[in-house]
C-alpha cells in the first residue's frame, strides 16, 4: 500500500526513466511533487525502497531502478493520469456479540470452552518501516485474549514491512495497541508523524529531540523535533497466524 505522494513519486521516476534513461534529480522530484524540501523526497524514496518498488544502484549517482509497479483493482498498472486511491482488503470477522464489555472500546466474547476473547477495532495496516498514512477503518474487529490487555481503549493494526523484525514483529503480524498520548523511552509505539503519517517504532527521547528507531539494521533511525511526533498508542501484545 502506497501513500498518494509515494505513488506520485514512483510514477514520475518511472516516466523519467522511460523517457530519458536517467533518474530524475532530487530537485526535479521535489518540484514535480510540489514539496518544500528534498528531505521529503528522501523519506518517500526510503518508503518505496522498503516496499520493494525502488532499488538504489550502488556506486552510481542519481541511479534508481523501478523494480515493480503498483496494481489497480483489475490487476493492471494504472496510467499516470488516474488519481490514486488506496485500497484496503477487508477480512471477514465474526460480528461482535451484544453483551457490554468491561473494557473501554471492546466487547467480550465468551466461548463454549469458557475462554474469553475481547473484540477490539482492527484499523487496518501500518508500516513497520517508513510511515504510511494512518488508516481509520473501524468496521472490522479482531478477538484477543482478555489477559492480553488491561483497562483502557485498545485497537489492532496489521504490520506491513520488516523494519521491526529484531523485536520479533514480522510482516503480517497483528499488533495490539493501548491508546495513549505519552510513552517512555524504549517503548514500542504508534507515532503520528507531522499529523498525517503513522508508524510503529521504538521511541527514544533525548532533550527536545524524538527518535523513531527501527529494529532492523537495514533501516535508519529518524530524528524529529518535539512538535513533529505525537504518540498514538503503545504496543501491549502481538497475534500471529501460521
Amino acid at each position: 500500500m502506497l501513500t498518494r505522494k509515494q505513488y506520485e513519486l514512483l510514477m514520475f521516476i518511472d516516466k523519467t526513466l522511460r523517457e530519458t534513461g536517467v533518474s530524475p534529480s532530487f530537485d526535479e522530484m521535489k518540484d514535480a511533487l510540489g514539496l518544500a524540501s528534498k528531505s521529503g523526497i528522501h523519506r518517500l524514496i526510503m518508503g518505496l525502497e522498503e516496499r520493494g518498488f525502488l532499488r538504489r544502484l550502488a556506486h552510481r549517482a542519481r541511479a534508481l531502478e523501478v523494480t515493480k509497479m503498483p496494481e489497480n483493482r483489475d490487476g493492471q498498472t494504472p496510467p499516470r493520469n488516474v488519481k490514486f486511491t488506496p485500497s484496503v482488503v477487508k477480512a471477514e470477522f465474526a460480528p461482535p456479540p451484544p453483551p457490554p464489555s468491561p473494557f473501554q472500546g471492546a466487547k467480550v466474547d465468551r466461548h463454549a470452552e469458557g475462554m474469553e476473547a475481547v473484540q477490539i477495532p482492527l484499523h487496518g495496516k501500518i508500516a513497520a518501516g517508513t510511515p504510511i498514512e494512518a488508516l481509520q477503518d473501524n468496521s472490522n474487529h479482531v478477538g484477543v485474549p482478555v489477559d492480553m490487555i488491561g483497562r483502557g481503549e485498545h485497537y489492532a493494526l496489521v504490520i506491513e514491512g520488516d523494519s521491526m523484525i529484531d523485536a520479533g514483529i514480522l510482516d503480517g503480524d497483528t499488533v495490539v495497541i493501548r491508546r495513549c498520548d505519552s510513552a517512555d523511552t524504549g517503548d514500542i509505539v504508534v507515532a503520528l508523524v507531522e499529523e498525517h503519517e503513522a508508524t510503529l517504532k521504538r521511541l527514544r527521547k533525548k532533550g527536545d529531540s524524538v527518535a523513531l528507531e527501527p529494529c532492523n539494521k537495514a533501516y535508519e533511525t529518524r530524528i524529529f523535533g518535539p512538535d513533529q511526533v505525537r504518540v498514538q498508542g503503545r504496543l501491549v501484545g502481538l497475534l500471529r497466524q501460521y
